[in-house]
């Protein structure tokens, strides 16, 4: 925030979900409820999975920096997106935009 960006999630959970979970986890950021996956369609993240041997659709773990005007200037997807350490390689971009 402090470099003039917001954080927003992205997720196929439901409203309510997302409720409990900025609220078990005090996140500061809002999340997006989106049931239909129509906006990961849209993003190209909603993708075939497979996990024991069984095929399914889901979302690929991303994060996409997008500048003031509305342009992705940067896509973390799939194993790049280090849940531990993700805040430090966005500002890593970020301060290199």
């Amino acid at each position: 925030a402090e470099r003039g960006y917001r954080v927003v999630g992205v997720s196929k959970d439901s409203q309510a979900s997302h409720q409990r979970f900025r609220s078990k986890y005090d996140l500061p950021f809002s999340l997006i409820a989106d049931e239909e996956h129509r906006l990961q369609e849209e993003m190209g993240v909603w993708v075939p999975k497979k996990m024991y041997g069984k095929e399914y659709m889901g979302t690929l773990r991303s994060t996409f920096v997008v500048d003031a005007q509305g342009v992705i200037r940067y896509i973390f997807s799939g194993k790049e997106v280090n849940t531990s350490k993700h805040a430090e390689q966005i500002l890593k971009v970020i301060d290199n935009l």
